[in-house]
Order: structure tokens, then sequence, then C-alpha cells
């Protein structure tokens, strides 16, 4: 055997071994059977939560915001509607929250224009902002701060939702406070470009965020919010505008204080027009301003509901839909039937 071949197999030997230490080093998460639990309102997007004092507050979302709150989880309220400002060509939906150290409760929602294809339901969603002074009973809308490049509106598209926009995703704060992550679905332009897509704003910029929010782009984050290109974090395999579409949508982020990690679900459709469920995906990464750092997507989950997500159980450290430990609710389509348990490599 000549001396190139010997250094042909020690290299992808070495290859091989490198990438087994990878995967070894990889998070994982199972589901187990749970009692079940079941969010007080209709729920059709990500529901967030937060605390205050010792009441927890909850968001279900079909076309308008509802809020119920209790002393935990398990035990919330007859849920209400959350006025603000309803009057928008379209529904909306709010997806995620934060609260402030001074108490206010800043929002994000999911916006549906009415209209855009006349003649078919299709419409294409962008990302609004809204705030709050009394925990989301009432909000003040703050403006939108994403949407999609102008003239990439699909009204032949075949996935019977959608012609374009940004919509169904989530946020995280990073640990010193300093930016506020955008992980959202891009369903427009083309296929190398949709997918799920990932942006920030300054966590400073909150109370005026309209041009302050920047995709990332090429490996910059360089691109403007309002109508900038994105590359994908988690690119679609077929375009949006088919019937047969193929990809990741709907991401859910958290910090897993278990793992040390930020950790992503996502819902993934295949094949079928009306956005059939192939299965639910989990990914992880260490680092929420590296979008390069997510790990491959692997499935948790065959085939279930829109909109999978976590609520952390643990209430002494006041765990929401943000931040959780090592067991978690899992909720599909605002129903548990399974509480999540993160790993670390090795366990």
């Amino acid at each position: 055997m000549s001396n190139r071949c010997c250094i042909a197999i020690a290299l992808i030997h070495s290859v091989l071994l490198a990438a087994g230490a990878m995967g070894a080093e990889t998070p994982s998460a199972v589901l187990r059977d749970a009692p079940p639990v079941k969010f007080p309102a209709e729920t059709d997007s990500n529901s967030p939560a937060h605390w205050d004092g010792g009441t927890f507050y909850l968001f279900n979302s079909i076309g308008k915001p509802r809020r119920s709150h209790g002393p935990d989880l398990f035990h919330l309220g007859n849920p209400i509607d959350c006025p603000y400002n309803n009057k928008a060509n379209g529904g909306r939906w709010i997806e995620c929250t934060w609260k402030a150290a001074d108490g206010t409760l800043y929002g994000w929602y999911h916006h549906e224009p009415a209209g855009l294809c006349p003649g078919t339901t299709l419409t294409a969603p962008k990302i609004g902002a809204v705030r709050s002074k009394d925990n989301g009973a009432t909000f003040e809308d703050l403006g939108i701060v994403m949407e999609a490049r102008p003239g990439m509106l699909r009204c032949d598209a075949k996935n019977g939702f959608f012609a374009g926009g940004h919509g169904d995703f989530s946020i995280m704060l990073d640990a010193k406070q300093q930016w506020v992550y955008f992980f959202f679905g891009n369903y427009a332009g083309e296929v190398s470009e949709q997918g799920v897509a990932v942006a920030r704003m300054r966590w400073a910029d909150r109370d005026s965020p309209p041009g302050k929010v920047w995709k990332w782009h090429a490996g910059q984050w360089n691109e403007k919010g309002m109508g900038g290109r994105v590359t994908p974090i988690f690119p679609a395999k077929i375009d949006w505008a088919r019937a047969d579409a193929d990809s990741l949508w709907g991401p859910s982020i958290h910090w897993n204080t278990h793992l040390q990690q930020y950790v992503i679900l996502l819902n993934r459709t295949k094949d079928k027009p009306g956005w059939p469920q192939e299965g639910i995906y989990i990914s992880f990464n260490p680092d929420v301003s590296n979008p390069s750092g997510w790990t491959a997507p692997k499935k948790l989950h065959d085939k279930g509901a829109w909109y999978p997500q976590v609520i952390g159980l643990d209430t002494a450290r006041r765990e929401t839909d943000k931040v959780a430990g090592r067991v978690a609710r899992f909720f599909m389509k605002g129903q548990s039937r399974w509480e999540i348990v993160f790993l670390k490599a090795g366990e």
C-alpha cells in the first residue's frame, strides 16, 4: 500500500473519530407519558409565559391573543381577550414575551395581512412589537419590525397558507441582556433563502423597535429587518411555494439550565399541501449569538401537531417557555400528554 493511501486512510479515520466525538458531546431529549394538561385557550402559535411575583401568566393566540393566569401552569383561570388596537387588517398572534426589570412586559406578534392575493386565502406574515404596563391585560402597539423583501409575493403558492413573508417565531434575550434574537420562518424569495432564519435587535431599542432589527445574512448581521435578505440556519429543502414543500418551521427556543445550552424545537412539513406534520425536531447550541452553532436537527416525535414547545416546571426558579430544567412539559397545539427529559452527553 502506498504512503499516499495510508495517509488518506489515516485522515479519514481521524475525521470519523472527530465526528464521533462531536456526536458524543451532543445533548439529547426523550419524551415520557404524563397526566394530560391543556392550555386554557385555543392555540395556533408559540404560547409565551412570564411570572410576576407568585402569579404565572400565559398567552394563547389563534388570530387574536388571550391571557390566563394563576399560581402555576396547572392552575390557570379562564382566559380573557387582550385588547390592543385589534382593528388591524388581519389577525395577530402574540408568540413571544419578555418582562423587563422595571416591570414592563414586551411582546412580539405574528401578523397576517388580509387581501394580499385576491381570490385566495393566501397571506404573507409580518412581525410586530407591543408593550404592556399591566402584564398583558392591555397592549400598546409599537409597530412592524420585520418583513420580507418587496416583490417576493407568490400568489400562485400551493402550500395552502402563505405566499411569502416572515413569521411563526420565538425570541431569546442573551445572558448579558444586550441583544434580543428572533428565530423565525422565512417563506419568501428563492428556495435557498427559505427556512428558519435569525435576526437580532439591541435590547436597549425595545421601546422604539422599528428599523432597529438586523437579519443574519452571509455571515453578518448586515441586512435590515424591514425588507433585508436572510441566510437560513435551517434551510428549506423544497420551495414553500410548491405543493410538496419540505421545510422546518415554527421554532420555539428556550435556555436549558440542565444542559447549559439553548434548545430549539421545530415543526417539519413535507410532501403535501396544507402543511402536513412530518414530525417534531430538536437542535442545540451553547451560544445564542452564533447562528452557525446549531446542531443538525434530530427527530424528537413522529408526526404530531403544529407548535411544539416546552414549559418549565420549577416554580421556585420561575421557569416558563423561555427557561426550563432537566424535566419540563412538552406541548403540541396547546396540549401536553408528556414530559420532556433533557439529557447531557453520556446520561
